[in-house]
């Protein structure tokens, strides 16, 4: 089960940006190449983020499809399935151009009540 790790390397950098403030909401894009299970993830998750800021959050995943670009006709198409092949001419001369992510992209952060020094 990798998405034990997944979960753990996406708590790392959460953790390092939040720098200690707990945090609401952890956005993710992890693309379909990952092959990684949501169920999984989100299992993974509740288990690495216990004792920690990032205990209670919700980890939102955003999943991305396979694109490719053909070298043969320059176009860009999303992929269904395997092959790795042009949409438009069925070329397997393609650079896949989207799909392999696994990128945090924005943390939500808890407001935490302040005295505004008054006491």
């Amino acid at each position: 089960m990798h998405e034990l790790s997944v979960a753990a390397a996406i708590a790392d950098v959460a953790s390092r940006h939040a720098g200690g403030r707990p945090v609401e909401a952890v956005d993710v894009r992890i693309g379909h190449l990952r092959q990684v299970v949501p169920t999984a993830l989100e299992f993974a998750w509740e288990l690495v983020c216990d004792d920690t800021a990032l205990e209670g959050s919700e980890l939102r995943v955003e999943a991305v499809a396979p694109r490719v670009r053909c070298r043969a006709c320059g176009a860009e198409t999303e992929l269904g399935d395997f092959p790795l092949a042009c949409a438009e001419c069925g070329s397997t001369n393609v650079e896949l151009t989207a799909g392999e992510e696994l990128v945090v992209d924005a943390l939500e952060l808890r407001e935490t009540a302040t005295t505004g020094g008054l006491v």
